[in-house]
């Protein structure tokens, strides 16, 4: 996985995805994905308004190559053939939450770490509270895996897409289907 932190862009497409699990809103520029949020979370349409001032440019909804090759990793993600995302990103943030989401991208995939872990391996253990913020400000839900973060004592804790989302990605990850999946 490609990340790429950039701050313009002629123009952004989004795409809305089917899932089992409901569908996502994506969006995209030339070099890679921007978002990826579940269409009833409360904060995508702030997301979408973050997007055009991040990325310029105007946001269209049409489809471009990446939105395809995503729109194939997100079926084979949740048909239980897909482990490892291959689409390359495209990614805003601080210096301090893109160290964050490099890291939660390196929990592997089927187990989970706390913040409190998070924190330890970005070298900084004390900052728990900061590590959640970046969390939750991360709009790559799926790919960059803020699903796979929970409480120090293994409660599952916050998920824009809300916490039945959560288990049940991680369900899908442990066994390879969602639950009432064949």
């Amino acid at each position: 996985m490609t990340f790429i932190n950039r701050s313009s862009a002629e123009f952004t497409a989004f795409k809305y995805i089917p899932t089992p699990l409901g569908p996502v809103i994506t969006a995209a520029i030339d070099e890679g994905v921007c978002l990826i949020e579940f269409y009833d979370q409360k904060t995508s349409q702030n997301s979408i308004s973050k997007l055009q001032q991040e990325f310029g440019g105007r946001l269209l909804p049409a489809s471009n190559d990446i939105l395809e090759s995503l729109s194939l990793e997100i079926k084979d993600y949740f048909d239980g053939r897909l482990r490892r995302f291959n689409t390359s990103l495209a990614l805003h943030g601080t210096s301090f939450q893109l160290r964050v989401w490099d890291e939660l991208c390196r929990i592997p995939f089927g187990e989970t770490a706390s913040y409190q872990e998070i924190a330890r391996r970005i070298g900084n253990p004390r900052a728990v509270r900061p590590v959640a913020r970046a969390v939750s400000m991360n709009r790559i839900n799926i790919i960059i895996p803020c699903h796979r973060v929970i409480g120090k004592g293994g409660e599952l804790r916050g998920y824009g897409g809300g916490l039945w989302r959560k288990r049940l990605l991680l369900e899908l990850e442990r066994t390879g289907r969602l639950h009432g999946q064949g």
